[in-house]
């Protein structure tokens, strides 16, 4: 398989599962606090790993998440109609924490510029 056609097949798997998210599951208040923000798949696209990031607390993302792994049946028979693969990918949802890592880390680079301009030279 050639890296490109990996990215292909993911980017069209990510705006398909986006359009399945807010036009076909009918929870309106799930397609506003998530965006998918990567899609990896196998080698032989037998698995796609589909990161979200659910904006809310950690409780909201728990159940976010519960609520795509049950829809997951659904949405791969949905990818199976909508994309050409010999075989549709089993799809696993994970949280996307990289905006909540890097928020902790400007935090920290704030806290460590405020506190290294104290100090007077005499």
């Amino acid at each position: 398989m050639s890296r490109q056609r990996a990215q292909r097949v993911a980017e069209r798997i990510k705006e398909e599962v986006s359009d399945i998210l807010r036009l076909e599951i009918r929870d309106p208040g799930l397609y506003k606090i998530i965006s998918i923000t990567n899609v990896e798949v196998s080698r032989d696209f037998g698995y796609a790993r589909i990161y979200v990031s659910v904006f809310g607390n950690h409780q909201e993302q728990e159940n976010i998440l519960k609520i795509l792994e049950k829809a997951a049946g659904f949405i791969r028979s949905e990818l199976g109609k909508r994309i050409r693969l010999r075989h549709t990918p089993e799809v696993e949802f994970r949280l996307d924490r990289s905006l909540e890592y890097s928020a902790h880390i400007n935090d920290v680079l704030k806290s460590l510029n405020t506190g290294a301009g104290d100090e007077k030279v005499e």
